[in-house]
């Protein structure tokens, strides 16, 4: 397992980070305990969660697999009830009485919310830092501008500044690679990537023109038939480019998220013990700058913008100060 910097925090994390949403969910406490101890073994100490995960059951069941591993791992969980103080606070106090621990080593803002008030959150999580709760804090799915417009509140405050963006990116959802990834290497923000596998889709999990597999999310979200029907070809030449190659379609997926120098860790999940030890391989598999391109290119999901010059490719153009995340 290879370790990278968070952000600018100085931390050092592993380039996996274990996704625990299928725990009580997809996977009961006895298998989720495999996974993690599997994870670990694989030299991961990075883990995400969330209060939100099936109910708050995720977090109680990571307290009480946690035992004896805590100090080995670098948690993060995020705030489930309204982005106002007072659910700021009440839902850490939560958190930590679910997970059994004093403290997480960061706590993000899952969502922004329409007519949020940037000040007050921060202060908020000010609050939570300074009461020993939180080592960091973060956020997940913000847009570039409130990121910098909320750390530029904590800044004149001298509050903790926001220090991580999770995101969702793969080879379909691209939106993030203008204005957000390019912050990320001018800032040092720390990028955690969720969906690397688009729920299967690029796993080898579901074929075209073939049914939807029994019991899969296919059979519920109806983002899967849609993307499955607009990009199927697409996918059927990822599959064979991964065969090409000799890996699994789950690890060149990752393998294409973690090639980015924006992206911090790519958030992995699993439901069983065979699923981790599958897509933990991804991150023994490099791509060549050139391969990264040709799998770009097999996936028309660029954003694509209308402008005269050079306009929307500056927008997203990581080299554009000519520094790398460090």
């Amino acid at each position: 397992m290879k370790y990278v910097k968070l952000g600018k925090t100085g931390e050092i994390v592993s380039e996996m980070c274990m996704g625990t949403m299928m725990f009580g969910d997809r996977c009961d406490e006895a298998e989720s305990d495999r996974i993690l101890g599997a994870a670990m073994e694989r030299g991961v100490n990075f883990v995400d969660t969330a209060a939100m995960y099936v109910q708050g059951r995720t977090e109680e069941i990571l307290g009480r697999i946690l035992k004896g591993r805590r100090r080995e791992l670098f948690i993060a969980t995020k705030v489930h009830k309204g982005v106002d103080r007072q659910s700021i606070l009440e839902s850490i106090d939560e958190s930590l009485a679910r997970l059994q621990i004093d403290f997480v080593d960061m706590y993000m803002i899952h969502w922004p919310r329409v007519g949020m008030q940037p000040k007050e959150i921060m202060g908020a999580l000010n609050e939570v830092v300074t009461q020993g709760k939180a080592r960091y804090v973060g956020c997940c799915n913000f847009p570039a501008w409130l990121y910098a417009h909320s750390n530029a509140i904590a800044e004149c405050n001298d509050w903790p500044t926001l220090i991580c963006n999770q995101v969702p990116y793969n080879l379909i959802e691209r939106g993030v690679e203008v204005e957000i990834l390019p912050q990320a290497v001018a800032e040092q923000v720390a990028i955690t990537t969720y969906r690397p596998l688009v729920m299967g889709l690029l796993a080898g999990k579901y074929a075209v023109g073939q049914p939807l597999p029994a019991n899969s999310r296919g059979q519920t979200d109806a983002r899967i038939p849609a993307w499955l029907d607009k990009y199927g070809e697409s996918i059927k030449s990822f599959a064979q480019f991964a065969a090409d190659h000799g890996v699994h379609p789950a690890q060149l997926a990752i393998s294409w998220v973690r090639h980015s120098p924006a992206v911090t860790a790519p958030i992995v999940g699993a439901s069983s013990l065979i699923q981790l030890q599958a897509t933990v391989a991804a991150f023994d598999f490099d791509l060549t700058d050139q391969e990264y391109t040709e799998l770009s290119d097999l996936f028309d999901t660029a954003v694509k913008e209308e402008a005269g010059g050079q306009f929307p490719a500056f927008r997203r153009d990581l080299n554009l100060l000519g520094q790398a995340l460090g």
